[in-house]
């Protein structure tokens, strides 16, 4: 998680920036979301808790940016121009993010962590992130002619990504990159068969 913060451009805000939110991912790893304070982060992080509250407001406004910035820094968005590669690329991507310990321990925490309307916002946040990086990637497809007219990319996008998480966090299977393959052979499958199809209102 420490890579995270060291993606993001130099500078001492860039930088204050980076080791708070990567002290929010192992807070939120190590106690979950209903434990974690923002004192704790301000000490992981060695900032004063000031700095914490200025920037972000308290916990709720720390947890999602740092989620959001998660999200989208564990996405490997493919464009090889063939939607059937690009599809197990994208459920790769989902493996490889599912299958790390620390990234799996994020997800529980957000999703396992009880059902409150701040979580609830967090899980959308999350698939929001993620979703909006691959949907253009099935919109091309359907453009190119590889998929039927009509197709939605989102429907698509959930169903490569729905089986993997579905695995980990109901059925706690170990994840395993064959299952990342067959989630996008099928959706594939389906998807070229026009199940996805919006029927016209």
């Amino acid at each position: 998680m420490a890579d995270a913060g060291r993606a993001r451009p130099g500078g001492r805000t860039a930088r204050t920036r980076g080791a708070v939110l990567d002290a929010t991912l192992a807070e939120l790893v190590r106690h979950g979301y209903a434990a974690l304070t923002v004192d704790a982060v301000a000490a992981r992080a060695g900032v004063n808790r000031t700095t914490v509250y200025r920037r972000w407001g308290g916990r709720e406004g720390l947890v999602a940016e740092a989620v959001e910035a998660f999200a989208a820094g564990q996405a490997r968005v493919p464009d090889t121009g063939d939607v059937d590669e690009d599809l197990r690329r994208w459920a790769r991507s989902i493996f490889d993010t599912l299958a790390t310990p620390e990234s799996a321990a994020v997800v529980r925490a957000v999703f396992g962590g009880g059902d409150s309307p701040r979580l609830r916002e967090l899980r959308h946040r999350w698939w929001t992130v993620r979703a909006t990086l691959a949907v253009p990637v099935v919109a091309r497809a359907v453009e190119r002619g590889q998929l039927p007219a009509g197709t939605d990319p989102v429907e698509v996008v959930k169903h490569v990504g729905a089986p993997l998480y579905y695995r980990l966090l109901v059925l706690n299977e170990e994840l395993t990159a064959a299952a990342a393959d067959l989630a996008a052979a099928v959706t594939a499958a389906a998807a070229h068969a026009g199940v996805f199809v919006r029927e016209a209102s």
